[in-house]
């Protein structure tokens, strides 16, 4: 029994959402952008902005992963592992790719590559990711990647 849900750890639904993520990373990776739906909420919440650069609001991340896939057209987030519990599934990735193409934030291709880890923190509700939250080392990829570090406006 978790402390914080008062569920059952273990279940055949904390398995159920931990294929809901793994699920779409695949559709990620796979650049299968018309399957987002299926793994995501029409109104999910992504509380990652610094990159994406998509509107605050539900829903954009639609928008936002697009964007990534554009920019990086060999993208690829390896899942390490994936815990769960309750409505909860953290997965700590390994991200990769090249900056070929453009994005609103970094119009021009560096060409450079990246690799860095990230720890993504999802919430499932109702078979779909309705939140997401992300750690990344970010200051890694800009490095890596030759881009300036963003600045307040």
């Amino acid at each position: 029994m978790s402390v914080a849900t008062g569920r059952p750890v273990g279940t055949a639904s904390t398995e159920a959402n931990k294929k809901v993520v793994s699920d779409f990373l695949a559709a990620i990776n796979e650049r299968r952008v018309e399957d987002l739906s299926r793994h995501m909420a029409h109104d999910v919440v992504d509380h990652n902005k610094v990159i994406h650069g998509e509107a605050d609001e539900p829903g954009a991340a639609f928008e936002g992963f697009r964007q990534q896939m554009v920019a990086f057209g060999d993208a690829r987030m390896a899942a390490q592992e994936l815990i769960a519990e309750g409505d909860r599934v953290v997965a700590r990735v390994v991200a990769t790719g090249t900056h070929t193409g453009t994005h609103p934030r970094m119009p021009e291709p560096t060409r450079r590559s990246f690799e860095v880890e990230q720890i993504w923190v999802f919430t499932v509700t109702g078979a779909r990711i309705s939140e997401i939250r992300a750690v990344s080392d970010r200051l890694g990829m800009f490095l890596q990647l030759g881009w300036d570090w963003p600045t307040a406006d």
